[in-house]
């Protein structure tokens, strides 16, 4: 598979996950006000273990959760396969790994290989799982983050959906910037185990 890599490359930049002051900044304004069933105002009560807006009324409770999102990481040697988002789209202009949202009906290894699909017009095998992490950028909608390991097993290499380029990159020296702060923890993650496992080989 011929690398179609694009844009410039830029030294890494350091990255700290964010404290829980930090996760919480625009809880508030997430919170409901009316009882999206009943429209009774809503009041604040404890509920396992937090003070949740609560209805009165019907007994709405409001949890704020997590959505799941997924990306597959699909590795050339030493490169990943990483795409440049499109400038109309959130964190327009940057790169990651291909990644999307899980569908309420949808398996959560189907939804990996249809993003991926989407984005890169490649057809991949799910072969394991490289890291799990909660996702705290955007303070209005946390997530937890799942990284399959895949391989491609069909298609072509093309942008699709959310990108406008993709192609393969040294793990030691990604585009940026980065739009995710956790894609730079797998991408490090993954060029240790690189690096380990050129010397275990020497």
């Amino acid at each position: 598979m011929d690398p179609l890599i694009q844009g410039r490359i830029l030294a890494p930049e350091p990255f700290q996950i964010p404290g829980k002051s930090d996760r919480s900044t625009s809880m508030e304004e997430l919170l409901f006000k009316y009882c999206p069933h009943c429209a009774h105002p809503m009041e604040r009560r404890e509920r396992g273990g937090r003070v949740r807006p609560c209805c009165p009324r019907c007994g709405f409770v409001q949890y704020l959760n997590p959505t799941v999102g997924v990306a597959v990481v699909v590795l050339e040697g030493d490169r990943i396969l990483l795409g440049r988002r499109a400038d109309d789209v959130s964190y327009g202009g940057m790169w990651c790994i291909p990644c999307g949202h899980l569908e309420w009906d949808e398996e959560v290894r189907e939804a990996a290989i249809r993003e991926f699909k989407e984005e890169t017009g490649l057809d991949v095998r799910i072969t394991g799982i490289a890291a799990v992490h909660s996702n705290f950028h955007n303070p209005r909608q946390h997530t937890v983050g799942i990284w399959f390991m895949g391989q491609v097993v069909g298609g072509a290499l093309r942008p699709g959906d959310d990108l406008v380029e993709v192609g393969f990159f040294p793990l030691s020296n990604p585009p940026e910037p980065l739009a995710f702060p956790t894609d730079r923890l797998v991408i490090e993650e993954l060029r240790r185990t690189s690096q380990d496992k050129t010397r275990r080989e020497r």
